[in-house]
């Protein structure tokens, strides 16, 4: 029994002295693999650090203390943490490091971009924790030369080959400093609290949340210094494309034209920002669907390698249109499905602002439809109110281009021309404005301008669709007539419409409508034959020569009295001191003896006159006349024979006309 029990224990004492032992292999060949990374730093040119390292054997947990990191790049970058550690570490494949949970303290990353440090970041984190890390062992080189931009992409290809089902940061600290050659100066510092990020895997991330970020920023804006304040809770993204997000700080990606879904959906708010100049801006809640990129479009260390450091020249035309004609291709390079801020309020010392909601989506460097909604403000004569405001299109990318041309230059008007192409159509409605200071309003209930069917940068199709209505002004003289006939208030609805058809060479203006509450309406369809194709040219010389060819097609007009012979007969009267009755057979006399100088050997001319005189003899009548061309009438020569010779223009046509209630 007594060498059992000596036996058993010579066992424990060989066991522990067996563990002990393992326990400092395993310890030194922990140490040996953490100088590994270290030297690799160093080897690089950079300087790294960090005090004890310890390794508990049967916890599997790894201690390293006060780490301190610098890069040989030019500018460095640096790290620091109080400490690091990894619990449940698992050392089976020296390719890659595995821990069910790792802990970094007072974590601490400095990186600066420009010359003379002109831009500086630092961020402090108290503690990070990761749960189930799996991640590979040593340390990507950095470039000699490495921006902040390939610091981003260094940080976000390296996430992109780990795997963790959570990273949890309580809260992130944030400092920008940006200095320039005078005086003013800028900074900010902004804080995130309780940020996580779930499910970190194959290069993809299932979510992110945050709390909230606030922020400050101080500025120095002509001598006055300016601080903006911030704060926007429940930042929250989904469906999040690391490797994509890293490819547009890689130049090596510059030639990959595949378009990368980065964010599924992304949401936020509410979001205030106050600042010391008397601003107050509140929106309710954003949010963003659907967001990719190509990253050969979307190389941001290239587009920002060509913007002057603060304090630097202007840049030259030729600099700025190559900066330009590289942001138009980073606009190419981003899909946005979809994008809406609701809710927005704004206070300034001028007045208070609210917008309900705004819409875009952007694909191609094309915004789809740019779209306002629910606009109150308020203008020096009294209150806006604007119910939709919408771009039906509007080109982007091209539109920076053009305007790039125009640097240190006045644009030709063919290169201003260029500029309607990049807009498809602008739709106004629910609008409410004060006329001048009369306290009256003007009121637009539908303004939509569409056109396209571009020849050049000319349109061949337009369409205005228009009803609104305004107060008049006893003060204009061309109102005068209306406001003594007690008319105070002037409402229009038009619809006009335009139309070249190409392989028939026909315009046609249809449909031509109008109506002026309490006067008259009108409709009318107006037609041109062979117009050629260089009749839209921005040529003048060449435009001019096409009209040649333009013949005059069929006119139809339709109008209907709603008061409007009334008025002008009143109108005449006045000015002649005359009655009523007497101003309307002196306007028929008048008509009589014309059409008879003009309509004596043309029957059609004489059915013309007629229509007319009964038209003006009896109030709320509707006349309709037709004109259609004999034979082939070109347009040029019939606007000669209008203004010299009447009777001949009418010639030209078969003329049919006729009232009726």
């Amino acid at each position: 029994m007594k060498k059992i029990l000596l036996g058993l224990i010579a066992l424990v004492v060989i066991a522990i002295g067996g563990f002990f032992g393992f326990d400092l292999y395993t310890q030194r060949r922990i140490t040996s693999a953490v100088e590994a990374a270290f030297d690799q730093v160093r080897a690089e040119g950079g300087t790294a650090s960090h005090g004890r390292i310890s390794f508990d054997l049967m916890q599997r947990t790894l201690t390293i203390g006060d780490i301190a990191v610098e890069t040989g790049t030019q500018p460095p970058f640096r790290l620091k943490a109080a400490n690091v550690m990894a619990y449940g570490v698992d050392r089976s494949d020296t390719s890659r490091f595995s821990a069910a949970s790792l802990e970094a303290r007072d974590v601490e990353i400095d990186a600066t971009m420009g010359d003379k440090q002109a831009f500086t970041l630092n961020y402090k984190m108290p503690l990070v924790t990761v749960k189930d890390f799996i991640g590979p062992t040593g340390v990507r080189e950095l470039r000699k030369s490495a921006s902040l931009f390939d610091l981003y992409g260094f940080g976000l290809a390296y996430l992109a080959g780990v795997s963790a089902s959570s990273i949890t940061a309580p809260g992130l600290t944030g400092t920008i400093k940006i200095a320039t050659s005078g005086a003013e100066g800028s900074s900010g510092e902004y804080t995130y609290s309780n940020l996580v990020l779930d499910n970190i895997k194959n290069g993809k991330i299932a979510s992110s949340k945050s709390d909230g970020v606030t922020y400050t920023f101080n500025s120095q804006a002509a001598g006055k210094a300016v601080k903006i304040s911030g704060n926007l809770a429940n930042v929250v993204a989904s469906d999040i494309d690391i490797g994509a997000l890293a490819a547009i700080f890689d130049p090596g990606k510059s030639s990959d034209d595949r378009d990368y879904r980065v964010y599924r959906h992304v949401s936020a708010g509410p979001y205030e920002v106050t600042s010391t100049q008397g601003m107050k801006m509140r929106i309710d809640g954003m949010t963003v669907d659907d967001v990719g990129f190509t990253p050969s479009r979307m190389q941001l260390p290239a587009l920002m390698a060509l913007i002057p450091p603060p304090g630097a020249a202007p840049p030259s035309p030729a600099q700025a249109r190559e900066l330009m004609d590289r942001l138009a291709n980073v606009y190419q390079g981003i899909r946005i499905g979809n994008t809406e801020m609701h809710g927005l309020s704004v206070e300034t010392p001028q007045g208070p602002l609210k917008l309900a909601s705004m819409r875009l989506n952007l694909e191609g460097g094309k915004i789809g439809e740019l779209a306002i909604e629910g606009l109150d403000t308020h203008a020096p004569n009294g209150p806006v109110k604007v119910g939709r405001f919408a771009l039906k299109s509007l080109d982007v990318a091209n539109f920076i281009r053009l305007s790039a041309q125009f640097a240190g230059q006045k644009p030709s008007p063919e290169q201003a021309l260029g500029l309607i192409p990049l807009i498809e159509g602008v739709e106004i409605k629910g609008v409410t404005s004060p006329y001048k200071a009369t306290g009256k309003p003007v009121n637009i209930d539908v303004l939509s301008l569409d056109w396209g069917q571009f020849v050049g940068s000319i349109p061949s199709r337009l369409r205005l669709i228009a009803k609104m209505a305004a107060p008049l002004d006893a003060a204009d003289p061309r109102q005068q007539a209306l406001v003594a006939a007690g008319i105070d208030r002037m409402a229009v609805d038009a619809d006009l419409g335009a139309v070249w058809t190409e392989a028939t060479r026909a315009f046609a203006l249809e449909p031509v409508k109008l109506d002026m509450a309490g006067l008259l309406n009108a409709s009318a369809k107006v037609s041109l034959a062979n117009v050629p194709r260089e009749a839209f040219s921005t040529s003048a010389a060449e435009s001019m020569g096409a009209a040649a060819q333009i013949e005059a097609g069929t006119i139809e007009l339709v109008v209907h009295d709603l008061g409007v012979i009334d008025l002008a007969i009143a109108q005449y009267a006045r000015t002649q001191n005359v009655s009523r009755d007497e101003a309307r057979n002196a306007v028929l006399n008048s008509i009589k003896t014309q059409g008879d100088a003009i309509g004596g050997a043309n029957p059609d001319a004489t059915a013309l006159i007629t229509a007319i005189s009964q038209f003006i003899e009896t109030p709320g009548q509707t006349l309709v006349i037709k004109l259609t061309p004999r034979a082939k009438v070109p347009a040029l020569q019939l606007i000669e024979l209008l203004k010299i010779d009447l009777q001949s223009a009418l010639a030209q046509f078969k003329i049919e006309a006729s009232t009726g209630l």
